[in-house]
């Protein structure tokens, strides 16, 4: 029976694991690995597979189906999603014809609102909930680069048949993804946002990168204050997350590459779109649902807004 899996948006995440995927699957006739991409990616690696680049090494994967044609795409088993967060309405009502009522979709986003708002556009469907930890990005079209060890990946739900999150895993383990199962994934999922919401809020409003925050008492500080803000709205919000969730963070951070920043600041720094919506702002107005002050939050949003405008 044919297994086919779509990877949607082929950035640092959705090009590094899609392209372990590819790797470990092209060979078995009951995968196929379906990179969902346009444009310059596309043609790159209709012309020449994906390369990723690690500390390490380089290697190639070429995926079974290379599209964004819905009827070349077909019907998915599985969509993993790792677009920008301001593209996920947009891009997956394009694979409307794509996901049927037995596709498991597993949002990889920077963000936690993903998962609702996904289940908004296909009620129907086991919408997952994941995040990972690596540092990666696209170098070039069908190009992308990893930094440093981490390359972890958490997902999990409260409502999908643990036959299908059993499977997934052991598609994930056997492309050596280094998954992780987990029964309690809302508070995975937030410990990951808490890390990367301060982090890109900070890299972003100060213009700096993990080294130079680290290294800087003034900087280190606006950091620190947005992570007690944020851990305290998780607080608020009911959420059972380690006591030093603090210290945890900044242990986090200070062994991720001193030289890498954040997505959002490479975007800001690219005179790109980028994620404010999802990462900043979402905070400061579920503070305002929750009557709780967020003032370092506010000001980093009130700051960045403009430079979105701009």
């Amino acid at each position: 029976m044919l297994t086919k899996i779509g990877i949607l948006g082929l950035g640092g995440v959705g090009g590094y694991f899609g392209g372990l995927l590819a790797k470990a699957y092209a060979e078995l006739d009951q995968f196929e690995i379906v990179f969902i991409a346009r444009g310059e990616t596309e043609k790159a690696i209709v012309a020449s597979g994906l390369k990723i680049i690690t500390d390490e090494n380089e290697s190639i994967a070429f995926p079974s189906i290379v599209s964004h044609d819905p009827q070349t795409i077909g019907k998915l088993d599985y969509l993993i999603c790792a677009t920008k967060t301001y593209d996920i309405e947009e891009s997956l009502l394009l694979l409307e014809k794509c996901i049927t009522k037995n596709t498991v979709i597993l949002p990889l986003y920077n963000g936690v609102d993903a998962p609702e708002r996904i289940s908004t556009l296909y009620p129907d469907n086991e919408v997952l909930k994941g995040c990972v930890y690596i540092v990666s990005m696209i170098q070039s079209p069908g190009v992308i680069k990893k930094m440093g060890p981490y390359e972890k990946l958490y997902f999990g739900s409260d409502t999908a048949p643990i036959g299908k999150l059993r499977a997934l895993q052991l598609i994930f383990k056997n492309a050596s993804i280094e998954s992780y199962l987990v029964d309690t994934i809302e508070e995975t999922v937030w410990e990951k946002f808490i890390f990367i919401s301060a982090l890109a809020s900070a890299t972003s409003y100060l213009n700096q990168n993990i080294g130079e925050i680290i290294n800087s008492n003034t900087s280190r500080a606006i950091y620190v204050e947005l992570l007690y803000e944020i851990t305290m709205l998780a607080a608020v919000k009911g959420l059972n997350l380690p006591n030093d969730i603090v210290m945890q963070t900044i242990h986090k951070l200070e062994k991720t590459p001193k030289d890498a920043t954040s997505s959002m600041h490479r975007d800001v720094l690219a005179g790109r779109k980028f994620e404010l919506a999802s990462l900043t702002e979402f905070v400061v107005n579920e503070g305002l649902k929750y009557e709780m002050e967020l003032p370092t939050y506010k000001m980093v949003l009130d700051k960045l807004a403009q430079v979105s405008k701009s």
